[in-house]
């Protein structure tokens, strides 16, 4: 195994784990008298502004370190069942955070809606039990990248 192994490792699941983070936590910033893109905390602002502007650099750079991790490791990792597992969880993930979750936090982050609002108030909830739902996601993939188990 060559010695930057464990800095390629590293890198890919903090950028792997980045790739998700926004989706994951704003909508649990989100305020029914305020709206999200107003608020003065510095840590909702840098999840909007990665979510707007950074996933396709992390993108890039978990592609270039997965690549590097198959090449250091060799390509019969490829073949083993836990990772092909994770692997779809993944992908499966990626497209609740594109295309369910993205699009509907956009609708209600510039919203600034009442507080009795129940139409605004009943989509962010839908929202967070989708955070929920990609947290479990990304805690599975954790737990077979830590276990490998037999699979098949």
């Amino acid at each position: 195994m060559p010695a930057y192994f464990p800095f390629l490792l590293v890198t890919h699941i903090t950028l792997a784990v980045s790739l998700f983070l926004p989706s994951i936590l704003l909508p649990f910033a989100l305020r029914t008298r305020r709206a999200a893109e107003t608020s003065p905390n510095r840590f909702v602002r840098f999840l909007l502004w990665m979510q707007a502007h950074g996933t396709l650099i992390i993108g890039i750079g978990l592609a270039l370190t997965g690549i590097g991790l198959v090449v250091s490791l060799g390509g019969s990792l490829l073949g083993q069942p836990w990772l092909l597992v994770a692997l779809g969880i993944y992908a499966a993930n990626l497209v609740l955070a594109f295309f369910v979750q993205r699009p509907n936090l956009r609708r209600l982050v510039g919203i600034k809606a009442a507080a009795d609002d129940r139409i605004w108030l009943d989509r962010a909830r839908r929202q967070r039990y989708v955070s929920y739902a990609m947290a479990a996601l990304v805690g599975t993939i954790g737990f077979l990248m830590s276990t490998k188990p037999q699979l098949w």
